[in-house]
C-alpha cells in the first residue's frame, strides 16, 4: 500500500535522507568522532559481558535512593507488574512517554483491557494512539504521517479549525489538550534512553519534555528498561549522549537529559527491568553485538529499503536494519522473512554511533 502512493514514497524517502544528511553534517562537526564510536562500541560490550554486575549494582543503588526494583523475565510478566503497581494504587487514569519496549510487550493494550486508559504523551505517539496505529520508525514514529493528516484528525478530536494545517497551530493544539491529561494523571511511565550502574539514576532524552511533564504531577512514577540499556556510570553516561542526537535527529544534544533517581515526596518510584529474550542474544556470538544498540534510528534514516517501503513493510515491530536483526535473535522462524529487506549495501553499520554490524549480521542469518 504504501509505494502504491508514489508520492507518499518520494516524500518518505527525501525526508529520511534529510535527516541522515543531518547526521552527516554534525558528525563531521566532531574531530573526535570515529574515536566516540569505538569507544562507545567497548563500553556496550563491556556492559554486555557484564550485565548481573552491573546490573546488581544498579538495583542497590537505585533502592538505597528510595527506588522499588522489579525484574521481567518476559512481556507477560512485565506487563502482569506494571498493572499490579497501577491496581494497587486504583490508578484508572495512566500517562506515558514514549517506550519501545511498551510496544514490545503489548503494554498498552494489556493495561485498556482491564480498564486503564493509557495516554501517549510524545506527539508522535498521540497522534498514532488517535488514528489506531502502530509507530513506523523507532525514533520519529509519525514520520509517514502527512500534517493534512494531523489537522483532520485534530479537528475530529480537539475541535481545531478546519483546514488548517499549520504546523506550529496544529503543535500549540496538541499542548493544550495534552496539558489536560498530564494535569489529571494518577501514574506516570517513562522508558530509559540509558540506565546508570553507578548511581542507579534513570536518563531519558526527550525534545519535548513529555517525560518531565508526566513524572512531575504524579506521586506514583515508573520506569522500565530492558537489561541491555545498563551502562557502568556517568562517564559512560557522557559518550553515549554526544552520539544519540547526532544520530539519531542531528541534534548536538536532545533538548531534554532527564535523570530520575527518587520518588518524589510522599510518593512512590518502581523500576522495571526487563529481559524477554535479551538474555538469549547474549548466547549468540554472531549476534551479541545487536544489544549494542541505543535505538537511534539512524540504520533506518540511511537505509534504501526501509526509506522507500515504510514501517509498516516489516513483520517485526521494529522495522528497518536492527528490527531485521532483533526479530531474527527473537524467534527466527517468524521473522525471516525481513531478511529479504536488505540490499547489503553496508550504509546501516556505516552509520552505526556503537558500530553494530548490521549488514554484516543480516548476512550471516541469510546463511543460516
Amino acid at each position: 500500500k504504501f509505494l502504491q502512493d508514489s508520492k507518499m514514497a518520494a516524500w518518505h524517502t527525501e525526508t529520511l535522507w534529510m535527516v541522515r544528511a543531518k547526521r552527516d553534517k554534525m558528525s563531521k562537526e566532531v574531530p573526535e568522532w570515529e574515536e566516540l564510536r569505538n569507544k562507545a562500541c567497548e563500553l556496550k560490550l563491556y556492559s554486555n559481558s557484564h550485565l548481573e554486575e552491573l546490573l546488581q549494582e544498579f538495583e542497590k543503588n537505585a533502592t538505597a535512593n528510595g527506588a522499588i526494583v522489579h525484574w521481567a523475565k518476559d512481556a507477560d510478566e512485565y506487563c502482569a507488574i506494571v498493572y499490579e503497581i497501577l491496581n494497587e494504587h486504583n490508578v484508572h487514569h495512566f500517562i506515558k512517554s514514549k517506550s519501545m519496549l511498551a510496544e514490545e510487550c503489548g503494554l498498552n493494550p494489556f493495561l485498556m483491557e482491564r480498564g486503564i486508559d493509557v495516554v501517549e504523551s510524545d506527539l508522535g505517539e498521540r497522534i498514532l494512539q488517535l488514528m489506531h496505529l502502530e509507530p513506523s520508525h523507532i525514533v520519529l514514529p509519525a514520520i509517514h504521517i502527512k500534517r493534512e493528516q494531523v489537522g483532520e484528525l485534530f479537528e475530529k478530536e480537539m475541535g481545531t479549525e478546519k483546514g488548517n494545517f499549520d504546523p506550529t497551530y496544529l503543535t500549540h493544539a496538541a499542548r493544550k489538550n495534552l496539558r489536560h491529561l498530564f494535569l489529571n494523571a494518577e501514574a506516570a511511565m517513562t522508558g530509559a534512553n540509558f540506565a546508570v550502574a553507578s548511581t542507579g539514576d534513570i536518563v531519558v532524552c526527550t525534545n519535548e519534555g513529555n517525560a518531565d511533564m508526566g513524572t512531575s504531577y504524579p506521586k506514583l512514577n515508573i520506569a522500565a528498561f530492558g537489561m541491555e540499556k545498563i551502562v557502568p556510570d556517568l562517564d559512560a553516561l557522557g559518550v553515549f549522549t554526544r552520539l544519540l542526537a547526532r544520530s539519531a535527529t542531528g541534534q548536538p544534544v536532545t533538548t531534554y537529559t532527564s535523570h530520575y533517581r527518587r520518588p518524589r515526596e510522599g510518593g512512590e518510584y518502581h523500576i522495571i527491568i526487563v529481559d524477554n529474550g535479551r538474555s538469549t542474544i547474549l548466547s549468540k556470538p554472531d549476534h551479541i553485538k545487536t544489544l549494542n544498540c541505543i535505538r537511534c534510528g539512524a540504520c533506518m534514516n540511511t537505509c534504501p529499503v526501509y526509506r522507500r517501503s515504510g514501517g509498516y513493510s516489516y513483520t517485526y515491530f521494529i522495522p528497518g536494519p536492527i528490527g531485521i536483526n532483533l526479530g531474527m535473535a527473537h524467534d527466527p522462524e517468524k521473522y525471516y522473512d525481513n531478511l529479504s529487506a536488505c540490499s547489503l549495501c553496508m550504509s546501516c553499520s556505516d552509520v552505526c554511533p556503537v558500530k553494530v554490524d548490521l549488514a554484516e549480521q543480516i548476512y550471516k542469518w541469510r546463511q543460516d
